[in-house]
This record gives structure tokens, sequence and C-alpha cells, in this order.
């Protein structure tokens, strides 16, 4: 199938693609990578009036390091982050996550920011960044606002994102050297898509111990403290004190009934407990 007709606009700055998006009147879809719009498009799945193409603003692919963080423009792309040319101050974590994302030839195109905004619940990078505690932030024509990236996506496939805004960037918090991280995602084969996916970060340092079971038919399930899957034993071996029955009951309370998608999370999110526990070096990952 070929998408319907609709205007293409190739913005130079951030100013001018909130003008275009700003408009009443078109229905219009901001395209980035397009490893997402472009199937839709084709598929008639999304017919706007107006495709405004951000990849050529230079201010969306920079990259500024700061003392405790890393703030990365929303236009980098899954291959950016693999082939070290985002400078990783998560010692491996991330270009882990980034390495097993789909296929190369996607990983070349897709993008950071285009895969939070398409709000998919088994992407991996609305599971990976929030648990490791990312933040997004938003452009609009009268100023920026941050917003952590858990509480972006407000459903499947919808975010918080206003008509006028732009993500324009997502800020990565430095880990520290004693960080662990485990990531973990159940697929049938290699590059499909994710049925479930856990993520664990235990950076005693900085006083964080973060977990997400993703690829849920929502958003993802946040543990802003996860020590209580640890039986407080945070620090200690978390693959020996992670608790089963806990981590059962979140899913439950969660809203999966069904015991066998169930079980399909508890299994993702234990072995990347252990993963996190083998892992006290991330970058022998």
């Amino acid at each position: 199938m070929k998408p319907v007709a609709f205007e293409y606009e190739r913005p130079a700055d951030i100013r001018s693609a909130l003008a275009l998006i700003g408009r009443n009147g078109p229905i219009t879809k901001i395209l980035a990578g397009g490893q997402s719009l472009g199937p839709m498009l084709n598929l008639r799945l999304v017919r706007p009036e107006l495709v405004v193409d951000i990849t050529r603003i230079p201010q969306l692919k920079s990259v500024e390091q700061s003392a405790d963080a890393i703030t990365v423009g929303a236009c980098v792309t899954h291959a950016d982050i693999e082939d070290g040319r985002v400078p990783d101050v998560t010692q491996g974590a991330l270009p882990s996550v980034a390495r097993n994302i789909a296929y190369r030839a996607v990983r070349n195109r897709g993008t950071l920011g285009g895969s939070l905004a398409h709000a998919d619940p088994a992407a991996d990078w609305v599971s990976a960044l929030a648990a490791i505690g990312a933040v997004a932030l938003i452009a609009s024509s009268t100023g920026q606002r941050a917003i952590a990236v858990e509480d972006l996506m407000s459903g499947v496939f919808e975010t918080v994102l206003g008509q006028a805004e732009i993500l324009e960037a997502i800020r990565i918090p430095r880990l520290s050297v004693r960080a662990r991280w485990g990531y973990y995602k159940i697929s049938r084969k290699t590059g499909e898509f994710a049925h479930a996916i856990g993520a664990v970060l235990d950076d005693p340092e900085r006083g964080v111990c973060r977990a997400v079971i993703g690829a849920i038919e929502a958003k993802p399930i946040v543990l802003a403290d996860a020590r209580p899957l640890f039986r407080n034993r945070v620090g200690a071996d978390l693959e020996a004190s992670f608790d089963m029955e806990v981590a059962e009951d979140l899913l439950r309370s969660a809203g999966l009934a069904d015991p066998v998608v169930r079980q399909i999370h508890l299994a993702a999110l234990r072995r990347a407990a252990t993963k996190a526990s083998h892992g006290h070096r991330l970058h022998h990952h």
C-alpha cells in the first residue's frame, strides 16, 4: 500500500519545527527515524496532512555532558549509542540495550526520541530508560519542560506530549562505578517484538535501586524503590534475594490477571536480576 498524499516540510531548527506543528488546521505527524511512522503511513494507520521531518535539526543530534548526566538529542540513533559515538555514562548498560534492538538497518535510522514518542509498550527504550531514571526534555514555543521518562507514556501508543510540543532530548544519569544493571527481554526470535521485558538497576553509591516490568499491554510498571523486591537486602546477591512472591503480587496488582502472562514477565524480571548480580563491572556484559 501507499500512504495518502501529505505535505512535507523539513525545518532547519527547533523554532521552525515548533511553528509548523503549532499551526492550527493540518493533522501533523513528526518524522524522526521513520522506523515506526513509515509502516504506519503505508498501511494508512495514520493519515496526516503534514509530515514535519526533524532529522536535519543539528540541536536534536547534539550531546552534552555534565558531572552527573549526559543529555542526548532526540534524533540520536540506536546505532550511535551501540557504536560509542555517544559517550557512555552507563558503563555499558545502554549500549548493550541498543545492540539488541531489532536489526542493524533499523538501528541505523531509529532514534531515541522517536522510540519514546511512539510509545510502543514493547519498545526497549521505553523500559530501559525508565529503569535507568532518565528524564525527557520537551520543547514548546513557550520554553522547555522536564518529565521523567516513566511519566511520558500515558497509554499504549499514547504520550503526554501536547500537539505543539517536541521531545527535544533525553537526560541520562551517570551511573557510579559500583552500579549493577540487568536487562532481559523475551521474544520469539531476534529482532521480533518483546513479549516481556525485565530491567534492574542497583546503584548503591547514588542510593538508587529501580526495577521495571515492560512489554505489558500498558505503560511499564516502574518500581522507583525496588528494595522490597530483594527483601531489602540490596548490595547483596540480587539473584539470591529476589522475592518471587513480592514480584507476583506486583504483577497481579498491576492487572496482569493471566497466570501465563504473569509467569513470562516474572521470568524476564528474575533473569534481569540474575544479570545484574553477575554484572559487577557492567562493561564486561
